[in-house]
């Protein structure tokens, strides 16, 4: 893997500017992605060693330890005993890794990404509106029937759904938002296949997912939002009842 020359380590470290006394080890992680993920530094670049990385960001060399073995579990770096610890990826490719990492070292709460979650379904749809092509209003057709199909059968139904909101999210056309997206419905995938629980609730979702492709198909980017909208209340308003204590 290519590797800057011994100069680099050195503007690497310098960049990134010291942390406040006692910063845990996630600072440490979070200070370090915003470098990662700005775009200047290229995958397989070789870091600087830990004892510089203290050094620059004032904290201790357990901190940095801790953070880089955290960032080696999320798959953002690569330590390799007895050469170093090396940036994997490119800054797109970094931003999943990133999100979850932001998500999971706080006080995640479920509510707060399923309102994160609805946001970012509307805008996909209002961007769907205006990009979706031939062969992806195709895709959501054909899995739309499949829902029709599986109205009974609530595990089917749940993949049906699963599959038009990809293709929906593929239609947007925005690797980014994608990427947030599909962090946000992992992090929320213990409830997915509780999304809908009986036959009247997959009937609703059908409903609304028709409006939803009719405004797509239509070009009507403000029809689409608002469709999602609606989806997105009743969807969520299910999945807050089997989080319900």
């Amino acid at each position: 893997m290519p590797a800057y020359p011994d100069a680099r380590p050195h503007e690497i470290a310098a960049s990134l500017g010291a942390l406040p006394a006692g910063t845990p080890a996630s600072q440490v992680a979070r200070r370090l992605l915003d470098l990662f993920t700005d775009g200047t530094i290229p995958p397989g670049t070789r870091l600087p060693p830990e004892r510089q990385l203290a050094a620059s960001l004032e904290v201790g060399r357990s901190a940095v330890r801790e953070a880089l073995a955290a960032l080696e579990i999320l798959g953002v770096v690569d330590v390799r005993p007895g050469s170093g610890t090396y940036l994997r990826g490119a800054a797109s490719e970094l931003l999943p890794q990133t999100l979850r990492w932001g998500l999971l070292i706080g006080e995640r709460s479920t509510t707060s990404l399923l309102e994160l979650r609805a946001g970012l379904e509307i805008y996909v749809a209002r961007l769907a509106a205006n990009r979706v092509d031939a062969a992806q209003r195709e895709r959501l057709a054909k899995h739309l029937d499949r829902m029709r199909d599986s109205v009974t059968d609530l595990g089917a139904f749940a993949r049906a759904d699963q599959d038009f909101h990809h293709v929906l999210a593929d239609a947007a056309g925005n690797p980014v938002l994608l990427d947030q997206l599909h962090v946000v419905r992992s992090l929320l995938q213990v409830y997915a296949d509780r999304a809908v629980g009986d036959e009247d609730a997959a009937r609703v979702a059908l409903g609304e997912h028709e409006q939803i492709l009719a405004a797509v198909a239509r070009g009507d980017e403000d029809g689409a939002a608002s469709a999602m909208a609606v989806h997105m209340t009743t969807a969520t308003a299910r999945l807050q009842r089997e989080v319900a204590p």
